[in-house]
């Protein structure tokens, strides 16, 4: 029976022909690199659930192998500083010193840094990632990129004009499953894309709330000026601080969420970096516990070359969170078929068939039933615990902070991502049509 651990590393590998870690080197190649043999000592940008139930475990995986170990933690709340110092310690994945520091100008201030792992708040990302990368880190930052155009504009120019290592938290882009399905769409095999249907639904009433620990917060434990940064200046809020998921404008909610994940995809696999237009609709039809941001969404997008109208395809998306019927899918069709990503397939559903071709003086061109080849099954469910993509997403940012290639995901990708969620997300909030303008990088209210 093949480990967890034994299917990370035999995937890695195997990718090396399918782009996973086209930009990894093997252990037996680090003496060749300059600083090989020196530790890369990371910092942790807020000891976050995210950080604690996947981030971390993804990192201690590969951390052995390839010689990284965490020095330290950054968070403004003192419970939480105290916590991560526990949790890391007790599982052996540092030094014997671990530093806690009470924000990120204290950690950053220190020499024996390397790197940073962000894991705060989504409106926090793009501006922690700027600092760290200002102070010459590399830097592996939690998705959404960014929750306003100003900051990602900013992350996006501060990263690309540094020589640090980014890789965003997209981790599909490090899954097998999804470079075979690219692969085969840029081979042309599949076909233009005619259309994206994707949806990301559960039924979980306690998602993103923390009512115990909003009970216990104290403002005195923590630094709410700080907290803030950009955002408006507000009376203490534990709920803001401790459920910013749901209220805006510390987070967009579904559309930063889930949505940033799957949107990702479809920039990746069209080689479009942004959606022409964007409409959608929703509400807290379920929950009312408070919240600002939606408990269901949908959203539908118009993408294709901004030169040629007449060219492209429509991407529906749809979320909730009190209705699990359906789960996570992504369908993405061709007028031959279509690539299930759930299941891995590709088959000739829904294609054009001899008989309808004939009528329209067309040839038939269904497309042969295959799997994608991407060895084991990569699922594609809400489970947000320690999981494969996880775990190859970080081994590529760890292999690329050593060969200093570009991650899987870099910051452009970041940034793409986010213009598709804040579009969507002003497209909500204005009830109009918002368009994107390439020429001036600008989003636009129809």
């Amino acid at each position: 029976m093949t480990s967890r651990r034994d299917f990370i590393k035999k995937a890695a590998l195997a990718s090396a022909g399918v782009a996973v870690s086209v930009n990894s080197v093997n252990a037996s190649s680090y003496r060749r690199i300059l600083g090989a043999n020196d530790r890369v000592r990371v910092g942790i940008i807020g000891f976050s659930d995210r950080f604690r139930s996947s981030l971390a475990p993804s990192f201690a995986e590969h951390s052995k192998e390839l010689n990284f170990e965490f020095m330290g933690v950054s968070d403004l709340w003192n419970r939480r500083r105290d916590e991560a110092e526990k949790f890391i310690k007790g599982k052996g994945w540092s030094a014997s010193e671990f530093v806690k520091a009470r924000n990120n100008e204290e950690l950053l201030a220190r020499k024996d840094v390397d790197a940073v792992i962000i894991s705060t708040a989504d409106f926090q990302h793009a501006l922690h990632c700027v600092e760290a990368v200002k102070s010459g880190r590399d830097v592996y930052v939690e998705k959404p990129f960014a929750e306003s155009l100003a900051d990602g504009k900013l992350a996006l120019k501060t990263v690309e004009s540094s020589k640090q290592i980014v890789q965003v938290g997209s981790q599909r882009r490090s899954a097998p499953n999804y470079h075979a399905a690219n692969d085969y769409i840029r081979s042309g095999k599949f076909g233009d894309i005619s259309m994206v249907e994707m949806t990301w639904n559960v039924n979980q009433p306690g998602r993103w709330r923390r009512p115990e620990l909003v009970a216990q917060i104290r403002k005195e434990d923590t630094d709410w000026d700080r907290f803030l940064m950009n955002r408006p200046k507000t009376e203490w809020n534990p709920r803001h601080y401790l459920e910013y998921r749901l209220f805006y404008p510390y987070s967009s909610g579904l559309p930063g969420q889930w949505m940033s994940h799957q949107i990702d995809t479809v920039h990746w696999f069209s080689g479009l970096e942004a959606p022409r237009s964007v409409v959608a609709n929703g509400g807290v039809y379920v929950w009312k516990d408070g919240r600002v941001n939606a408990d269901t969404f949908s959203a539908t997008f118009d993408y294709g070359p901004f030169d040629n109208p007449d060219k492209g395809f429509q991407v529906i998306y749809s979320a909730r969170m009190h209705q699990a019927a359906g789960d996570v899918k992504e369908y993405y069709f061709s007028n031959g078929g279509m690539i299930n990503l759930d299941t891995n397939k590709i088959t000739s559903e829904g294609g054009l068939t001899a008989k309808a071709a004939e009528a329209m003086g067309m040839k038939a061109n269904l497309l042969p039933e295959t799997s994608l080849k991407a060895g084991d099954k990569v699922a594609t469910d809400a489970n947000t615990g320690s999981d494969p993509m996880t775990s190859l997403h970080m081994r590529n940012w760890m292999e690329c902070v050593r060969s200093r290639k570009e991650p899987n995901a870099p910051a452009r990708a970041g940034f793409n991502h986010s213009v598709a969620n804040i579009m969507s997300t002003q497209a909500l909030h204005t009830g109009k049509k918002v368009t994107w303008d390439p020429k001036k990088s600008d989003i636009v209210l129809s």
